[in-house]
């Protein structure tokens, strides 16, 4: 017996995978051969702790197959490598400096593979590997060691959301940042946290807080790469949701007709369920609701202290290590968190005083970064003198167009968000460039005309303010816009369902022959039409009702449901004539000022609106928002009024440049044509026989025939022969043809005669 074992020994040790398969298929049956090689491992390990550095080539090999095989059984005889795991963990950390690359990768391969087996948990993987990863020097261990953590933690919160360990590893990237604020090591923890946010992995506050303290550190790479996430990251984010959303996945149908004309077999039958179990799990995540993914910079927990501490520790500080470019880059985030957030960095605004000259190198992005830090809650007197100073800096007939574009432009998009930085003296002045030569200038001088046209007409000339500006003002329907005022909230776009609601009425009415200006009685079968479209479970006590029930209220509360009802006109009129000492004429106008403030869309004081209606005005707001992008003086003016526009999209150089920017690579006429020579492609290969003939005459430096340079001659030249052909006799043309024919007999002039 025992003869046969040493022999079987001596065979396995030659042969690792065929036992290996031996084992995963019958534990039992090879106990004693698996407690033989983990002896061989016992022993190989035991000399390589010894002396790590001095082990020969032949021992790691062999303890490198060791580890992988007993790696992959591991499972199956849990009492006897019940150590092995943490082994391996002793000998990664202690010696991975000095480990053999191949050994060292097959270590923590190793240890990969026993946390899919589910011996060690996640946690303790990480805590091995992370250490390891922000300690090493060797850069294809670094790479290994991130790809396995990252693959982990996606591997954990594929199924359902690990939170236990997200909490456990936030927590250490943490404090890798808070520990020691001038070290470089926290890069990666932007590394990791950045991808984790990619993949929408991590999308809560703690992953925001952790990226929020990397800008507030000491290194310049660190404070970059955390200020890049804020800026960038959301934007990647919506990349990758694209990417994965644009994937058709696996065609079924596809699938099943090549099955069905080549031979059937099991493994294609396996493929047809695969397939099949992809395309029914890409269905389920589509009828699921769609997660709310917050924006990074809206996850903030003090976004006026992280704004004020990230502009006094790197911008403000005269000693601080950060260049131009970096700077920027910091001011661009700053400038972003004001503007979102409405915040008060009122030492902000004179920072930008010594910027504002087209001499600034990159200054286009420091006057995109004041228009985002713009709000209607910043003081206009903190904002007037740098809109004075644009415009004395950058705007005036000396100034390149360019140089004026770029200042017109800036103003503009400061005053989107702040209307009363302007002065009306300056505004006046900056109107009248809508007049120049230069195409981007002419357009920014429309554009800020445009605007004020919507929100302070009263401050342009008389000429300027266009027929319905003036109209409106005339009729004291626009108010002046008061400082730290804000707009009652409404549902976006209800205004839009309201006129195509009575559109509907009056098209009804008249079918019906009534009057446009009469009731609709049928208003109230329409909407429970449209709620029968809708599947919910109604209540049993609810069936006698007929329909909406009109509830009689106050007086001085008058709902209806129709535009063309006048009750409050009518007692406005009646106060009038209750009133002895009024003039004739007042009951008049406060008949229409109580019309101006009758809330123009009623429509959601009123009603419910039904999901036809939801459904309606989804699709008004598209129409609408489709109209507003096509070409217009009057769309474009409502669109630049939305002071809202840039609040949660950033505002970058290239729109304050305007067709500037355009302009700007526009080459000359030589490097055109020197261009469109350089994109030609060889056409030799297209050229005829009798070009290739001509060519290679050339270049051996051979004359050309009497024929073509009879092409060449000048048509003068060739007249008075032209001319002598057509007075020929008849005898002199038969003489010339007939010699014409005998030289083509003999070949030519110089004959044939070989």
């Amino acid at each position: 017996m025992g003869k046969r074992k040493l022999g079987a020994l001596e065979k396995v040790e030659a042969d690792l995978p065929n036992l290996q398969h031996k084992i995963r298929r019958d534990p039992k049956s090879y106990v004693e051969d698996f407690r033989a090689q983990h002896y061989q491992y016992e022993s190989h390990r035991e000399i390589f702790m010894a002396a790590p550095s001095s082990a020969t080539d032949t021992g790691i090999i062999s303890l490198r197959d060791l580890i992988d095989f007993i790696s992959h059984v591991a499972d199956c005889y849990p009492d006897i490598t019940k150590d092995f795991p943490q082994q391996l963990m002793d000998m990664l950390t202690q010696h991975h400096a000095v480990l053999e690359p191949e050994l060292r990768e097959k270590i923590v391969t190793s240890l990969v593979l026993l946390r899919k087996k589910e011996i060690i948990d996640s946690a303790t993987l990480l805590h091995t590997l992370f250490p390891i990863l922000v300690s090493t020097s060797s850069k294809t261990l670094r790479a290994l060691l991130f790809q396995k953590i990252l693959s982990d933690l996606r591997s954990s919160n594929s199924k359902t959301t690990n939170h236990k360990l997200n909490r456990t590893m936030q927590t250490v990237l943490f404090n890798l940042v808070t520990s020691d604020r001038t070290s470089s090591k926290s890069l990666w923890a932007i590394k990791l946290t950045r991808e984790l946010w990619k993949r929408q992995i991590w999308t809560d506050a703690k992953a925001v807080e952790i990226m929020k303290e990397t800008c507030l550190s000491d290194n310049e790479k660190v404070i970059v790469g955390g200020v890049r996430f804020f800026l960038g990251g959301d934007k990647e984010r919506e990349e990758m949701e694209d990417e994965s959303s644009d994937d058709d996945g696996i065609d079924v149908a596809r699938v099943k007709h090549q099955v069905g004309i080549n031979k059937k077999t099991k493994k294609k039958a396996r493929q047809i369920e695969k397939a099949i179990a992809t395309v029914k799990k890409k269905e389920r995540k589509k009828n699921q609701p769609h997660p709310l993914n917050f924006s990074a910079l809206h996850l903030l927990h003090d976004p006026q202290g992280f704004a004020e501490n990230l502009f006094g520790k790197h911008l403000q500080n005269t000693k601080t290590k950060l260049n131009l470019e970096q700077k920027l880059l910091v001011l661009q985030l700053v400038s972003r968190l004001v503007g979102l957030h409405k915040l008060h960095v009122i030492s902000l605004y004179s920072y930008f005083q010594k910027y504002l000259t087209p001499k600034q190198p990159s200054v286009t992005s420091f006057l995109a970064s004041l228009a985002q830090a713009s709000h209607n809650l910043v003081p206009p007197d903190a904002l007037e003198p740098l809109v004075q100073k644009i415009a004395n800096e950058f705007v005036s007939e000396a100034s390149a167009a360019e140089v004026a574009s770029a200042g017109l432009n800036a103003i503009r998009e400061i005053c989107v968000r702040q209307p009363l930085a302007m002065n009306e003296t300056l505004l006046q002045d900056l109107v009248m460039y809508k007049k120049s030569k230069d195409k981007g200038v002419m357009m920014a001088a429309k554009g800020l005309l445009g605007l004020y046209r919507e929100v302070g007409a009263e401050m342009l000339r008389k000429r300027d303010r266009g027929k319905e500006a003036a109209m409106s003002l005339r009729a004291g329907e626009r108010k002046e816009k008061r400082y730290g005022e804000e707009e009652i909230g409404e549902i976006e776009g209800l205004e839009l369902l309201e006129k195509y609601k009575e559109e509907e009425r009056r098209k009804k009415r008249l079918e019906k022959g009534l009057p446009s200006d009469a009731e609709d009685e049928d208003e109230e079968e329409d909407d429970e039409a449209n709620w029968a479209n809708w599947n919910v479970e109604e209540d049993e006590d609810s069936d006698d009702s007929g329909g909406w029930i009109d509830v009689q209220s106050d007086e001085e509360i008058v709902i209806s449901d129709s535009e063309d009802d006048e009750p409050p006109a009518k007692k406005a009129k009646q106060d009038g004539d209750n009133n002895e000492n009024a003039d004739n004429d007042k009951p008049a106008e406060e008949g229409s000022e109580e019309k101006e403030k009758k809330p123009t869309n009623n429509l959601a004081t009123t009603r419910i609106l039904t999901p036809a209606d939801l459904a309606k005005l989804q699709e008004l707001r598209t129409q609408a928002s489709v109209n507003a992008l096509l070409p217009g003086a009057k769309r474009r003016a409502q669109a630049q009024t939305n002071s809202a526009r840039h609040i949660d999209d950033p505002l970058t150089a290239a729109e304050i440049e305007g067709l500037a920017a355009l302009s700007a690579g526009k080459a000359t006429r030589e490097e055109k044509i020197a261009h469109v020579k350089e994109m030609k492609t060889d056409r030799d290969e297209h050229k005829s026989i009798a070009a290739r003939r001509k060519e290679r005459k050339e270049a051996q430096g051979k004359s050309t025939t009497n024929k073509e340079k009879a092409r060449k001659k000048n048509f003068m030249m060739t007249l008075g022969k032209a001319k002598s052909k057509g007075k020929r006799s008849l005898v002199e043309t038969r003489r010339v043809l007939k010699a014409h024919h005998e030289r083509q007999k003999k070949g030519g002039r110089r004959g044939n005669y070989g």
